[in-house]
């Protein structure tokens, strides 16, 4: 009797994985492929770059030379830009995502685009994310857990961090 309640009591203190994931989400690439995410993230592991502000992408830009550089040593490795917008802008989509697909020349680049237009407090939640006023960038792993996460325009030691996240533990 004693053994069965120590496992009961037992059972109320086991550890909680607070490991954040990725919350599942729908949405179409700049070619106009649908995808469900994380699943169809393409690398073992993948730098997610999350954008609410059409004025963010100049942070995003920031990323390039350094993800550039993080792919060609680790051939696992894709890159996604999530421009992230509410529900109520689905009735837009063919003009928003119309007007980035024009001012991305590289079709490599529009594949890894995927425009979200989902609820984003559901999205938010789940991968801490606080505020909208600035970008968010996760290592998420294909099962959809986050290794890293930083914020903010490139800074050298957040790339430091987000390569020794890369080549892991």
């Amino acid at each position: 009797m004693h053994a069965v309640l120590a496992m009961l009591v037992a059972s109320f203190y086991m550890p909680v994985d607070t490991t954040p994931v990725f919350p599942v989400v729908e949405g179409s690439n700049l070619e106009g492929r649908s995808m469900t995410l994380p699943a169809d993230f393409g690398g073992d592991l993948n730098v997610v770059l999350v954008a609410f502000q059409r004025e963010q992408q100049a942070d995003v830009d920031t990323w390039t030379p350094a993800l550039k550089a993080l792919t060609s040593e680790r051939p696992g490795l894709r890159v996604y830009e999530l421009p992230t917008l509410g529900r109520r802008y689905r009735l837009m989509r063919s003009i928003i995502d119309g007007g980035m697909r024009r001012g991305i020349p590289d079709p490599a680049v529009r594949a890894s685009t995927i425009t979200l237009y989902i609820n984003k407090d559901s999205f938010k939640r789940p991968m801490g994310i606080q505020s909208e006023d600035t970008i968010y960038i996760f290592l998420v792993e294909r099962s959809g857990a986050i290794r890293w996460r930083g914020q903010g325009p490139f800074a050298p030691e957040m790339g430091r961090q987000l390569a020794a996240a890369v080549a892991g533990p």
